[in-house]
């Protein structure tokens, strides 16, 4: 498969299939495989049933068995707005069809809402696990704010079969203390009911913005968005992946120390970025799943940018990738490629650790 790859990476193919980290070791961390739960989350205060749980999401989809995971998130319809999502593709306004792109697409498990998940339960909650998302940012208050409110239970979540739930802390935020609170609770929840945590990590400040520089991407401040959510016991972190370094340098807030920046980060390159957001998940302990980011309306770039997105995550030591806008703004054989495309990295012997 490393030449199909390396199709899709072009002139990157060197700098990225060849590079060796420089910063934090690859022997340190807790890398995925197919013993992960028998190696790491056994040592935890986890229950057998979170366990179990976690295990069936590994074993389920194309990877089965492999310790990545591939998951399908379409909670747009509220986050972005239904118009929005999926006027590109209609077919997709259907929760029916979210839920066959997943199972088409080999993914491990679909992520999405209540309403959603909820409604098409009773014929797919059987077929492939559901990580129902617990709260949302939703648009249509005025003016728009940076915070996420719940749109229903962990117990709603758990009785409609699901076997995760997800949430969203916007870390730095004016609201982001109360949301730490609120997502902390629910997950203690989830876990004594048996339900595999998953947190969207997601930095949000106009201040962070700062002289044309857009740290919501930085190393140390997703890292540090990472550490928290770890921190409340966060199975799953899902984070975009850094593409920049020093928020906390450039804003001069928060705590740093320059051995980040010089001996565990010490370059802007991609792999060394992403390393940085894997040690601050307890070196692994947590999985780190990077999102795809938005569709550039292109199939072929969209395949090749995701393709790039999950080698840099796979050889920084995470745990796969989580796409939604370019799988379901496209035909639905398009989006299977595309996911197919994404797995096929993580299957790849030959793409290695850095």
């Amino acid at each position: 498969m490393a030449s199909s790859v390396s199709e899709y990476l072009g002139s990157e193919t060197d700098e990225l299939l060849s590079y060796k980290c420089t910063g934090i070791n690859a022997d340190q961390l807790q890398l995925p495989g197919p013993d992960y739960v028998d190696r790491v989350v056994s040592n935890s205060d986890r229950n057998s049933v979170v366990m179990r749980n976690l295990q069936t999401l590994f074993n389920s989809g194309r990877m089965g068995g492999s310790g990545y995971v591939s998951i399908l998130p379409v909670d747009q319809g509220i986050e972005h707005s239904g118009g929005a999502s999926f006027a590109p593709n209609p077919i997709y306004f259907d929760p029916a069809n979210i839920v066959e792109l997943a199972i088409e697409g080999g993914c491990n498990a679909v992520a999405s809402t209540f309403g959603v998940l909820g409604s098409v339960a009773r014929k797919y909650a059987h077929k492939i696990p559901f990580l129902v998302k617990l709260n949302h940012n939703e648009l249509l208050s005025y003016p728009n704010t940076f915070d996420q409110v719940g749109f229903g239970s962990v117990r709603q979540a758990y009785e409609m079969g699901a076997m995760a739930v997800g949430a969203t802390i916007y870390y730095g935020s004016e609201e982001s203390r109360r949301q730490i609170v609120e997502v902390s609770e629910w997950f203690e929840e989830a876990h004594a009911l048996g339900m595999v945590t998953v947190l969207w990590c997601y930095l949000r400040n106009n201040e962070f913005k700062k002289d044309g520089v857009d740290y919501h991407v930085s190393a140390d401040g997703t890292g540090q968005a990472n550490h928290l959510g770890v921190t409340i016991q966060a199975d799953i972190i899902k984070q975009k992946q850094a593409e920049n370094n020093g928020l906390f340098n450039a804003i001069k807030f928060c705590k740093t120390n320059k051995k980040v920046y010089e001996d565990l980060c010490p370059d802007d390159h991609p792999i060394e970025l992403c390393r940085y957001q894997v040690a601050n998940c307890y070196m692994g302990r947590s999985g780190l799943i990077n999102s795809g980011g938005a569709s550039t309306g292109s199939a072929t770039d969209d395949v090749s940018q995701a393709v790039r997105t999950a080698v840099i995550n796979k050889r920084a030591g995470g745990m796969g990738l989580i796409s939604g806008r370019k799988a379901f703004q496209k035909p639905m054989a398009d989006g299977v490629k595309l996911l197919n495309a994404i797995q096929n990295v993580y299957m790849d012997k030959d793409v290695t650790i850095a």
